[in-house]
């Protein structure tokens, strides 16, 4: 018989949140990897770009941790593969800071980036921050907007244009509701960096201006000219309403 008195372990029934570790070097992937089971994550390994991308449709994880330099391929392309059919967030690992590489991580499909070398409980905190972007925004539930033939439900998070549901990733559609939310205010890039990527968190501008590039790519008929998704200069973007 249990002893009454004996501390028992907890039990929970919410699983734990699974991280696919992408990282080549076994060093590097074991300190990640003690670190983020550390902080109470599941951690799926992938050693290259292929082994990466099998994992993704044999058992799709929460949010993947992905290195930009594999022996099989650039991470870039992963990024990309992992894109055309999954809106898992994807937080890139890179040893530059290079402004080119940065956003062609972004680019890529990327919602962020961290450099290395990596800190566990900053990794740990963008980590979290991500999942959050699955959560409902941060509006009523019953909330829908029209911009033309553009029409966004933010209980469904989604977005249609001419009745066609477009492909937004989950920090874009986060991104889209916070402007059409404003009503046609304008939404600086540190308020946006605040409401759509995490309370607290410190990023640059860089990641607010490719989410915004990406966004008016699905959002605009013509990206080149947008006309929703406006910049304002020196202050931030709006959604025009």
């Amino acid at each position: 018989m249990t002893n009454p008195w004996t501390p028992q372990p907890a039990t929970t029934d919410v699983p734990a949140q699974r991280v696919l570790l992408v990282e080549d070097e076994p060093r590097i992937r074991r300190v990640l990897r003690l670190a983020l089971e550390d902080e109470g994550y599941q951690v799926l390994e992938a050693t290259n770009g292929a082994d990466a991308l099998a994992a993704m449709r044999r058992d799709p994880p929460d949010v993947v941790l992905l290195d930009l330099m594999l022996p099989d391929q650039h991470g870039f392309g992963v990024c990309r593969e992992i894109r055309r059919d999954s809106d898992v967030p994807v937080i890139m690992v890179t040893a530059r800071t290079d402004s080119h590489d940065v956003v062609a991580g972004l680019e890529s499909g990327a919602d962020d980036y961290v450099t290395k070398p990596l800190v566990a409980k900053e990794l740990s905190a963008r980590i979290r921050a991500v999942m959050r972007r699955a959560e409902p925004a941060s509006m009523p539930q019953s909330q829908q907007f029209a911009v033309g033939d553009l029409r966004i439900d933010v209980a469904a998070s989604e977005a249609t244009r001419d009745g066609v549901q477009l492909p937004l990733t989950r920090t874009e559609f986060k991104l889209l509701a916070e402007l059409a939310g404003a009503e046609g205010a304008v939404r600086s890039r540190e308020h946006l960096l605040s409401k759509v990527w995490g309370y607290g968190y410190f990023g640059d501008s860089r990641i607010v201006d490719v989410h915004i590039r990406r966004l008016r790519l699905k959002v605009e008929p013509d990206p080149a000219n947008p006309r929703r998704v406006v910049t304002a200069r020196g202050l931030g973007y709006r959604l025009v309403v």
